[in-house]
C-alpha cells in the first residue's frame, strides 16, 4: 500500500501550501490529485518534491506491505 500521508504532514511542517507549490513551483493539480487520492506517481515527481520540501523520500510517501497484493502478484 502507498500512503502520501508523510507528505501532507511535512507539508504542514513546513507551513507550504498546495497552492505555492502549484504557483511557485509550477508542481500540477493533477499531481496533488493524485496523491489526495493515494495514486501512484513517479519517482521523479518525488524527487522534485524532496528538492522543494529539503526533504528525504520517507518524508514524501510510505509503502507498507500489504499480504493480499503479494498472492495476487505471485507467478
Amino acid at each position: 500500500m502507498i500512503s502520501y500521508e508523510p507528505f501532507w504532514n511535512t507539508l504542514k511542517n513546513r507551513k507550504m501550501s498546495q497552492n505555492q507549490l502549484v504557483e511557485d513551483y509550477d508542481i500540477s493539480k493533477s499531481l496533488l490529485q493524485r496523491m489526495r487520492e493515494q495514486q501512484s506517481i513517479t519517482l521523479h515527481s518525488i524527487q522534485v518534491l524532496c528538492n522543494i520540501l529539503e526533504c528525504s523520500s520517507a518524508d514524501i510517501v510510505l509503502v507498507t506491505f500489504d499480504e493480499k497484493a503479494k498472492k495476487n502478484t505471485e507467478l
